[in-house]
């Protein structure tokens, strides 16, 4: 009703109102009609009602319409901006996007900036060929491919019969110079009888020398004074000589049967060295022996198995590839990457094979230089252009609980998360 009111008067209160030629937007404030609060933000409506009702008035149509464009600008300059009509709204979404980067600067310091993550990770481990040092036939092969085994485990099986006979050589050849140096130990014994049978014969000879040395005296005594004969006195003579003769060989009798105890006691130290190499091939035919059973040195398991039953393994042949259980995570961070990166660490492993299963390990070591620098062909940095590239770090995580019921072995790709802050 009040809008109705207020067209009512407007058209009767313009033509009275000086303007002086003037639109009603020129005209100073004092000049210009009082609008009441509940006008505003109302052209809309102000411009409906000032439309003519009915066919009487048809003549102040012209005139109606003219003067509803005059108030139009005059709507939009007094209509107050948008923040004066909406503050409760901006004051919100103020207030929201404060609350956003509040929210995201938290985000990025609670969950971004304390870790450091690299999807170029693998799990790697120190793969070892199975290769037999004896060769022969293959008689038993009791696992199969990806079969885990424990340590100790029978892998592979050799004919055995050959090395058992050559075992069986080396023992009987160490029981003959066991024998050989018995025999040479009888021998010194023996020789040493000897030794003595040939003092006592130099004692013999030495008595018999004694006594020829004094009949000669005698006899040649007797024959200056004339009491004895020439003959007796050259007869005593001789004897005394062969006496001399006997005495020297019983000396020489024995310094033979000392050398002759040298010479055994060489034969026995040469037996001897004889039975210690025996003993040595003997150890070794053993070691053969035992080099026909091929077994697990730790727990692990076995791929890429290509050794069968009957087939002939030859010395150093791989027969198949064993995983050891030790297996850890070899992650190639960049070198900005590691700057607050140290040995001891938590990681959070996550697997790309089972996502849904996270695994906790720890930093073990930093590589004290890139992996270019240790490839097979480094980098020449100083010959032609150069291009400076971010390298990568490859970075060792040990990992205690691997899970049990899956497969994991080298090669499989990885995301280690580390938190290092």
């Amino acid at each position: 009703m009040l809008d109705d009111q207020r067209q009512a008067a407007d058209p009767e209160a313009r033509p009275d109102a000086p303007t002086g030629g003037r639109p009603e937007r020129d005209r100073p404030e004092l000049d210009r009609p009082e609008r009441d609060v509940l006008e505003i933000g109302r052209p809309a409506a102000r411009k409906r009602d000032a439309r003519p009702d009915d066919g009487a008035e048809a003549g102040g149509t012209e005139g109606g319409a003219a003067q509803a464009r005059a108030d139009e600008p005059e709507a939009d300059a007094d209509r107050p901006n948008v923040l004066r009509r909406h503050p409760v709204a901006f004051l919100l979404g103020g207030l929201a996007v404060v609350a956003l980067g509040v929210a995201v600067f938290f985000y990025w310091l609670v969950y971004l900036h304390p870790y450091e993550r690299t999807d170029d990770a693998f799990v790697a481990a120190r793969s070892i060929s199975i290769q037999p040092k004896v060769g022969g036939y293959l008689v038993d092969v009791p696992v199969t491919d990806n079969q885990h085994v424990a340590a100790g485990q029978v892998l592979f099986q050799i004919f055995k019969r050959d090395y058992e006979i050559a075992l069986d050589q080396a023992r009987a050849q160490i029981e003959a110079d066991e024998a050989a140096i018995k025999n040479v130990d009888a021998q010194i014994q023996a020789q040493y009888a000897n030794i003595d049978a040939s003092k006592a014969q130099v004692d013999t000879a030495q008595a018999a020398l004694r006594f020829a040395q004094e009949d000669a005296a005698r006899y040649k005594d007797l024959a200056q004074r004339g009491a004895g004969s020439v003959q007796q006195s050259q007869s005593a003579t001789s004897t005394l000589q062969q006496r001399q003769a006997a005495f020297q060989s019983a000396q020489a009798g024995v310094v033979a049967a000392q050398k002759q105890i040298g010479a055994l006691e060489a034969q026995k130290a040469s037996t001897q060295a004889q039975i210690a190499r025996d003993r040595a091939q003997a150890e070794q035919a053993e070691l053969n022996l035992g080099y026909t059973t091929i077994a697990a040195a730790q727990a692990g398991r076995v791929v890429r198995l290509t050794g069968g039953i009957g087939a002939y393994a030859q010395p150093g042949q791989t027969l198949a590839i064993f995983v050891p259980d030790d297996i850890w995570v070899t992650a190639n961070f960049k070198e900005t990457q590691i700057t607050d990166m140290r040995p001891g660490q938590p990681v959070d492993v996550e697997i790309d094979a089972y996502p849904g299963r996270k695994i906790r390990g720890t930093v073990a070591s930093v590589q004290p230089g890139s992996g270019t620098a240790f490839s097979l062909l480094p980098a020449q940095n100083a010959t032609g252009n150069y291009v400076k590239v971010t390298q990568r770090i490859p970075v060792k995580i040990v990992v205690t609980d691997w899970p049990a019921d899956v497969s994991i072995g080298p090669g499989m790709s990885v995301v280690p998360t580390v938190t290092v802050r």
